[in-house]
């Protein structure tokens, strides 16, 4: 079964990063990654761009209204993702676990509903 892994951190935190810290957390994130591909689990992920760069999307009354950045003001922002293959959700648990991001932030872990067509 496929499984998204969400990485929730705190943008500030991360900008006010040493730059030491900064080359410790890539370092861990490239060993993580490539445990991943190495045990076969890992089907995609990415870092994605500051908050700042985003942009929000909603339909009202037929009329589309986009706003600039984030829709909802929270403590940690998504950061990235990685979409894995698991035996089951205990297994993708534990690679959540491994992430990174769990000792620092929030990895959330979501089964994909598969679409059938």
């Amino acid at each position: 079964m496929r499984y998204m892994l969400l990485i929730y951190v705190n943008e500030a935190a991360m900008a006010a990063a040493p730059t030491d810290k900064t080359y410790e957390i890539s370092a861990a994130y490239g060993a993580y990654t490539e445990a991943l591909k190495k045990s076969g689990a890992w089907l995609a992920g990415d870092r994605l761009k500051p908050t700042q760069a985003a942009t929000s999307v909603r339909m009202a009354n037929g009329k589309t209204n986009v706003l600039d950045g984030p829709y909802a003001d929270t403590k940690e922002q998504l950061a990235g993702f990685y979409m894995i293959e698991a035996e089951d959700a205990d297994a993708a648990i534990a690679w959540a676990a491994r992430c990174p991001a769990a000792s620092t932030g929030t990895v959330e872990v979501r089964p994909i509903w598969e679409l059938t067509m």
